[in-house]
């Protein structure tokens, strides 16, 4: 690892945790620690865990879990040291000269970034051109200026198969890097490359940053697919970005306003409404939701108003919610899409419709009232049962309550009837919520899908003492010495676990001077990957009310060695359901 310890230990005294974290999530103190709603999966009540006193975060919903490096690694979809790089960036630290030489995979997104840049260049002198003539023209149609073409570096791919390669090789990229980079595609025997984009316009994809992480394609007729992204590299992920973010941050004060797709957005940007965002071709995920509440407090949806847009609304509103966004939703009249509304109704209307969206919660009871008849009493009935469980998913009681007595009072029911209904669909839907959270828990525990620690299904008993110790020794670091002579790594049973208390043992006595009181997480970032870091933080999370006393060292040092000496399949069974009990009353007990 190249970064020393000296290092390491300025970049976390400057980064707490906490600090770092709440950037990102929302949290709340209980007790030493603080919880929050978990930024890497969707969920409605809080299984993200941070532990101050050890600077590590646990999700006892997902199973995301590490330190600070790790965090930002995830959240940021950063290598390790390109998550050293944006922490210390952070705090105004400089990096070492040893780290930045041996920062290989840093270089090679530089070069992506950089053929990305020179592709952007070639594609908009393409549409200039000639060969352009007939993207300009229809980007014309579309009734988009030249100044909002050059504002936003919009291109043309010619329908060539070798025109942007052969210009890349010209400034000297290698057929492997282009393929890296995502802008070509090879044949099935991977003997000959060719463009990725071709005969269509192009939109690229520019990052917070500036710098440009990717494309999409567009055709200038009607064949399929009507859009193409650049394939996934190491810095793009279709699923993590937002269209024209770059622009829109900053644009909107505490809003955003969230279309389809590239095109709705520039017309958007060009009518006034520089605040619009799209995703790129894929269904709104909890990534691109936590992205926003970096610059938004509210998002306001406005998809098309056909069907498929009314879906994606429905899909969209409870992931923005789950990360804290206030949700509007602006319904486009005569089913028209926001491009195709401005062009014929003006950008006034379009603002008058901006300024009179509803919440979302209004917008889901409209969609509900006109499935049915309101004027008969199936239908009444049906609209107040369909009411009554999306209040009950509300997580402010005041909200729900309020909405209740209108319904109350639109349909001549009594409010109290409707509330009770709805704390009873809360009840089951809670207790629903926490079987699905320990059912993850229990496949967990039980090895399902364990690439970290695959061994430790079949020696459960030895595997949850090895992990009890690995987290008392974390704890109690004075202790490490007499517990390695008492215990060698190669008694260990599994391989992880074992792998683990080697290392941890040896930074122990390698480096007493970096431990104060406990042994860091940090310890492990750099040699770990996030799964192996997730471990790690699930190791010491479950065992945070393990015992610290000299009996139970004792304790696990006998269960260890006496698994490793006699255990059959047999006895690991018998202890598997009596250890998952374990783990999920140790669940409560955090959620608690």
């Amino acid at each position: 690892m190249p970064l020393s310890e000296d290092f390491l230990q300025k970049l976390k005294d400057a980064n707490p945790i906490e600090n770092v974290v709440s950037s990102y999530v929302r949290l709340r103190r209980t007790g030493r620690n603080l919880v929050g709603l978990c930024p890497f999966h969707g969920e409605k009540t809080p299984s993200f865990v941070l532990y101050p006193e050890n600077d590590s975060f646990y999700c006892f919903g997902c199973g995301a879990g590490g330190d600070t490096i790790t965090f930002i690694r995830r959240i940021e979809n950063l290598d390790y040291l390109e998550a050293v790089r944006m922490l210390a960036q952070r705090a105004g630290l400089e990096m070492p000269e040893d780290a930045r030489r041996a920062d290989g995979t840093g270089r090679i997104k530089l070069r992506i970034l950089e053929a990305n840049r020179l592709s952007a260049r070639w594609f908009h002198a393409q549409l200039l051109a000639p060969i352009g003539a007939d993207a300009l023209a229809y980007l014309h149609t579309r009734q988009l200026t030249d100044a909002t073409i050059r504002h936003f570096g919009l291109g043309f791919a010619p329908d060539s198969w070798d025109g942007l390669t052969n210009f890349l090789r010209g400034q000297g990229f290698s057929d492997a890097e282009l393929v890296t980079a995502g802008l070509v595609s090879q044949n099935s025997q991977k003997t000959r490359i060719y463009d990725r984009f071709r005969g269509r316009v192009i939109f690229p994809i520019i990052d917070v940053r500036g710098n440009v992480i990717g494309f999409s394609g567009r055709v200038l007729d009607k064949s399929e697919p009507k859009y193409l992204n650049t394939a996934e590299t190491m810095v793009f992920e279709k699923g993590r970005g937002l269209f024209a973010l770059n622009f829109a941050k900053s644009a909107g004060g505490d809003r955003l306003l969230l279309a389809e797709g590239p095109m709705d957005v520039i017309a958007l940007h060009q009518a006034g409404f520089p605040f619009a965002v799209a995703t790129q071709g894929t269904a709104l995920t909890a990534q691109q939701a936590q992205l926003m509440t970096h610059y938004a407090k509210e998002v306001i949806i406005c998809y098309d108003a056909d069907g498929a847009g009314r879906k994606a609304t429905q899909r969209a509103i409870p992931i923005l919610r789950s990360v804290g966004l206030q949700v509007r939703v602006l319904t486009i009249p005569e089913g028209k899409d926001p491009d195709e509304f401005i062009k014929t109704r003006g950008a006034d209307r379009f603002r008058i419709l901006l300024d009179g969206s509803g919440n979302d919660v209004e917008y889901q009871l409209s969609q509900i009232r006109q499935r049915y008849d309101g004027d008969t009493d199936d239908g009444r009935i049906h609209i107040l049962s369909e009411a009554a469980a999306l209040l009950a998913g509300l997580s402010n009681p005041v909200e729900a309550d309020v909405y209740a007595g209108r319904l109350a009072t639109e349909f001549h029911v009594q409010k109290e009837t409707l509330l009770t209904q709805i704390a009873g669909l809360r009840r089951r839907r809670r207790k629903s919520d926490e079987t699905r959270e320990y059912r993850q828990i229990v496949r967990e525990a039980g090895g399902t899908r364990d690439d970290v620690n695959p061994e430790r299904a079949q020696h459960m008993r030895a595997a949850r003492a090895e992990e009890a110790l690995i987290a008392y020794l974390m704890r109690n670091p004075d202790r490490a010495a007499a517990v390695r002579a008492a215990l060698p790594p190669e008694r260990m049973v599994t391989s992880f676990n074992r792998g683990l208390y080697d290392r941890i043992t040896r930074y122990i006595a390698e480096q007493p001077s970096s431990i104060n009181g406990t042994v860091p997480l940090s310890a492990l970032s750099g040699d770990y990957s996030p799964d192996e870091m997730a471990r790690a933080a699930r190791i010491l999370a479950m065992n945070a009310d393990g015992g610290n006393v000299r009996a139970a060292e004792a304790d696990y040092i006998r269960v260890i060695n006496e698994e490793f000496d006699r255990i059959t399949p047999q006895q690991a069974a018998e202890a598997t359901d009596a250890q998952l009990l374990d783990m999920m009353e140790a669940l409560r007990r955090k959620k608690s």
